[in-house]
């Protein structure tokens, strides 16, 4: 059996792709089981995280394996198979192993080298124990990888190549300077009462927020979290819990709101958003221009039958290719309604002019560049002096996927929303600590040691089944001499066995020594076979040593 992970993240798809294949609770249980079920796979795991999706299983088959776990993971996403495969990436054996590991020191992440990743896989491997779909490999594997990057956060300064995805957001919102002194005083809301939502209320607290609300659709979940934050000592924040309808009466006097559900749907609306911030201020909310066109002194191109997009919705001051770029539209649609919309703005009356078609396929290729590159089409943003903005009334951070907060949230004057794409394209240009190379070492050298362990295991049955077999055989041919001998005496008897077994022994050390570190060397796991092979050991006994050996695995469950 080989280990296998087919997945997707925010490395290689889109985060409008990512939310739609997001997975609750319910459907990774239905994924972990129907993935055991089927053919090519005996154990299987899942580990679902803001910014991944990704499903490991031990497989008898590479390609019948990627097959199914691609087809499984569609099913369940409800992103259909076509769509998704093209952002999907596909890990086999060594090569999963290295991202596992990569993924536990938070050289995967969104924000490099945070640590939350590490208690999200603990969770992942918990879940897969308590359903009995991870077996000796997925638990060597995820409790391996827990001790990797354990050692990468103690051994490596790589915790400061990066913070968690709260901290980074909250440092966002402040617009780069000092949290502290953002927050301070100010009030929190925060939706959810999950991981994710109880780290953000408690760097808020720490932060020196005056008062933490928390709502969450479990009211009780939300009672403790709010207990939990009172009674913390670090802090001297008041902190009480709502029920998820007061949430809009809430958000009319908060200045900080964090949002972390597993809802499908929005849990605030733009709307929502604009009518709680006008109930505050006393002012309406109007939509601020933020996109610029791609040629701002060209008109909007009146409705035409062939544009893929609803113009006459179009707000003034959005450009049309900023809008298809917020709507989440391809690369093709993309590409097709740019050549329309640059036709209708420079085809003068008498025909288009060859420069202006030569502008058009200049901009084409460069969108179908960066889509190519990134996966989408990025907003284009045009400066925004301070002095022509408002200073947002309110501040919200969504650490949801799929996301919790309308993206048109955006286009609010005096709101600034934080969201997984905006972090997404902040911490791309984040720089990368010198520690990163380091932990890049422990990771190659922690996946050469636990190759080697596995190959190593994977010959122990044989070699435990062949010193049976000469026991075996030593107790027959010492049970036939006892026979033909009746008249030796017990000490007798007793120095023939000793000398017997200590020949056998002395005969099979070497070997069985020597086909353990061969074993252990890449390619090394066909001694086991010639082996059994060249000693003729019944296949049923080795099973049973290897089935005796997974049953002691239930001790190792992570504390």
């Amino acid at each position: 059996m080989s280990l296998l992970v087919v997945g997707l993240s925010h490395r290689s798809a889109p985060v409008s792709v990512l939310e739609r294949a997001a997975l609750n609770a319910d459907a990774q249980t239905k994924l972990l089981h129907d993935t055991v079920a089927a053919e090519p796979a005996t154990e299987a795991a899942v580990l679902a995280t803001c910014n991944r999706i990704e499903l490991y299983a031990d497989v008898d088959k590479f390609h019948a394996g990627v097959a199914e776990l691609s087809t499984l993971l569609a099913q369940h996403s409800g992103v259909g198979l076509e769509e998704l495969t093209p952002y999907l990436y596909v890990h086999y054996e060594d090569r999963a192993v290295h991202h596992l590991f990569s993924v536990a020191c938070g050289l995967d992440s969104m924000v490099v080298g945070e640590g939350q990743i590490l208690g999200q896989i603990k969770d992942s491997l918990a879940r897969a124990q308590d359903l009995h779909t991870a077996g000796k490999l997925l638990n060597d594997l995820f409790q391996q990888a827990l001790r990797v990057g354990k050692r990468a956060h103690s051994e490596t300064g790589i915790d400061r190549a990066g913070q968690s995805l709260v901290t980074f957001g909250l440092e966002q919102l402040a617009g780069g300077g000092d949290v502290q002194r953002w927050a301070a005083g100010s009030r929190a809301l925060v939706i959810g009462a999950g991981s994710m939502s109880s780290l953000a209320a408690a760097t808020l607290a720490r932060a020196g927020v005056a008062e933490i609300v928390v709502a969450n659709r479990t009211f009780d979940r939300a009672e403790r979290l709010a207990e939990i934050l009172q009674e913390a000592d670090d802090n001297a924040v008041t902190a009480r819990a709502v029920r998820m309808n007061a949430v809009p009466d809430e958000l009319t006097r908060a200045d900080v709101v964090v949002s972390c559900t597993g809802a499908t749907g929005l849990v605030l609306t733009a709307e929502s958003v604009a009518q709680a911030v006008e109930g505050r201020t006393g002012q309406p909310l109007v939509a601020e221009p933020r996109f610029t066109a791609v040629k701002p002194e060209a008109p909007q191109p009146t409705a035409d039958e062939n544009c893929p997009l609803d113009l006459a919705a179009a707000q003034p001051g959005f450009s049309v290719l900023g809008e298809a770029a917020v709507a989440g539209m391809d690369a093709a649609t993309l590409e097709q309604h740019a050549t329309w919309a640059a036709g209708g703005n420079t085809r003068p009356a008498g025909g288009r002019t060859t420069e202006s078609a030569e502008v058009d396929a200049e901009l084409i290729t460069a969108l179908a560049a960066t889509a190519a590159t990134v996966g989408r089409i990025p907003e284009r943003r045009r400066p925004e002096p301070v002095a022509e903005r408002p200073a947002p009334v309110v501040f919200l951070l969504d650490l949801a996927m799929p996301r919790d907060i309308d993206a048109a949230v955006h286009r609010l004057a005096g709101v600034r929303l934080v969201d997984i794409e905006s972090l997404a394209e902040a911490s791309a240009d984040a720089p990368m600590a010198a520690d990163v190379d380091q932990v890049r070492r422990i990771v190659s050298d922690e996946v050469a040691a636990f190759g080697a362990a596995m190959r190593a295991a994977h010959i122990t049955p044989t070699v435990v089944a062949l010193r049976t077999m000469a026991a075996d055989v030593v107790a027959a041919e010492i049970a036939r001499l006892h026979g033909r001998l009746p008249d030796l005496d017990d000490r007798q008897r007793g120095e023939i066995r000793q000398a017997v077994h200590r020949v056998v022994d002395k005969l099979l050390h070497a070997p069985t020594v020597r086909i353990k570190q061969l074993a252990a060397e890449p390619g090394g796991t066909g001694y086991a076979d010639a082996l059994r092979t060249l000693f003729d050991l019944d296949p049923e006994t080795v099973a049973s040593v290897s089935r005796a050996e997974d049953s002691t695995e239930t001790k190792d469950r992570p504390a």
